[in-house]
């Protein structure tokens, strides 16, 4: 019996929780394998990609500022993911590579866990236009909210991406980062989404909120991507407006998962996924 072995692609990698996550999985399920942090520098992707070929490579997570470009690298790229223009994780089917995003399933999951929400039938607001971004946005339009509002500095990436959201038959529209429109956006959203990196430990925008200070209204859902801290200034003013809060943890948590069962075949153990990550980042 092979030790089998997967990992994450990312340049600089020092930061990663998915090693403690991953680890924490295998070993709880009694599976053999090792899983590591892999620093690939862009020049050396390609190459990296095609080691994953190997019989005793399940395949690997990858993350910035490879998402995009280890697409080119892969034999197949499933819907979900061409659509996001993102993959997260990659499956070493008998050497074939198959690129997949399971950031989607993992914000959609949170939702429902840890907020218990079902977007379907809610207006919501996403802040960003990014790669989470994206993910959240075909996630949300796929579970069928009614509306979805995309606020971004650049609006025209915003724009972008309503465009494509309305192709899905999802009633989308874009608006910048105005106090006013921001606020009026708020006020119309069941569910508000951060997928931006503001207020985030050690970040440019540390201790601010991306949402103006009194816009959210009592019953609202507000879904921070940030995990780091675990109460960002968004969700404190959230929770002091009654608003029911998700952070960032919870999607990592169950993207990793994903990736893990896709992997191996089995469900693998989230109680243990999330005592890791926790432990890792010193909570």
């Amino acid at each position: 019996e092979m030790t089998l072995r997967a990992g994450i692609f990312g340049y600089p990698i020092g930061h990663s929780i998915s090693p403690a996550m991953h680890r924490a999985a295998f070993g709880r399920m009694g599976f053999d394998a090792t899983y590591d942090a892999w620093e690939i520098k862009p020049e050396g992707l390609g190459e990296a990609v095609d080691g994953l070929r190997a019989k005793d490579c399940l395949g690997a997570n990858v993350t910035v500022p490879h998402k995009q470009a280890v697409m080119a690298h892969l034999d197949e790229i499933e819907d979900l993911a061409r659509n996001i223009g993102a993959v997260n994780t990659i499956i070493n089917d008998g050497g074939r590579l198959v690129g997949t995003n399971t950031d989607a399933l993992g914000f959609i999951t949170s939702l429902r866990n840890e907020g218990g929400v079902e977007p379907g039938g809610m207006a919501a607001l996403l802040v960003g236009a990014g790669g989470a971004a994206r993910a959240a946005a075909y996630a949300l339009a796929s579970e069928g909210v009614e509306s979805l509002t995309i606020a971004n500095r650049t609006v025209e990436r915003a724009e972008a991406l309503a465009g494509e959201i309305r192709e899905t038959g999802t009633d989308a529209r874009a608006i910048g980062m105005e106090e006013k429109g921001l606020a009026a956006a708020c006020e119309s959203a069941g569910l508000i989404v951060n997928s931006t990196s503001v207020g985030m430990l050690h970040g440019p925008a540390e201790g601010r909120s991306p949402i103006p200070a009194g816009a959210i209204a009592a019953g609202c859902v507000v879904y921070d991507m940030v995990y780091n801290p675990p109460a960002t200034p968004l969700l404190e003013a959230a929770e002091k407006a009654g608003a029911v809060c998700v952070g960032g943890l919870p999607m990592l948590v169950y993207q990793g998962a994903e990736s893990s069962r896709r992997w191996t075949g089995r469900q693998p153990p989230v109680d243990a996924m999330f005592g890791a990550a926790k432990e890792a980042l010193g909570l």
